[in-house]
């Protein structure tokens, strides 16, 4: 039998680790996304973790939508009471991996960008920035083709501040 050197090998520990990383991120994640966060720990094989999560998510812990796993209230509740039995270093490893994750879903959430197609051909294409307060900026384009309006989404989600700034400086004269 193969050793492993984390710090983590009993199912229940997983379980706590997985609703640890859940609890700290602000939207659901995919099961990719969720599996990197949770192998922080050299201890973790990808099969149990895989099991963790269906028995979690059969007993009410996590839900798994379109957008991927989510804690729920019980799964949160019970997390945060056992959360500090996990070794130290692997809630500081865990904590560095979810900060990019949340970093990234927290900006993704401020950005807006869809398009619809227009009655007399065409797309309008809609574009919004917030600060997390309310909206900065909000616009609509015209894009001739669905590729044109969705090139526009993507280079809007990619550079939504740089365009910000841009416009702002363009229209104050700056």
């Amino acid at each position: 039998m193969e050793q492993s050197f984390g710090f983590i090998h009993d199912p229940y520990e997983i379980k706590i680790l997985i609703l640890y990383v859940l609890g700290r991120l602000p939207d659901p994640v995919p099961p990719e996304t969720l599996a990197e966060l949770v192998l922080c720990d050299d201890g973790i094989g990808y099969f149990d973790f895989a099991d963790c999560c269906a028995e979690l998510l059969s007993s009410g812990h996590l839900e798994l939508g379109e957008q991927g796993y989510v804690i729920t209230e019980k799964g949160r509740a019970n997390g945060s009471i056992t959360e500090s039995s996990l070794p130290y270093s692997v809630r500081l490893k865990a904590d560095r991996a979810v900060e990019t994750v949340a970093a990234a879903q927290k900006r993704s959430s401020l950005i807006g960008a869809r398009h619809a197609m227009r009655r007399k051909g065409g797309y309008t294409v809609s574009l919004s920035l917030s600060d997390g307060i309310g909206p900065i900026l909000e616009m609509e384009l015209y894009a001739a083709n669905e590729a044109q309006a969705e090139k526009i989404e993507k280079k809007f989600r990619r550079d939504a501040e740089k365009f910000y700034t841009h416009l702002m400086e363009e229209l104050c004269g700056e």
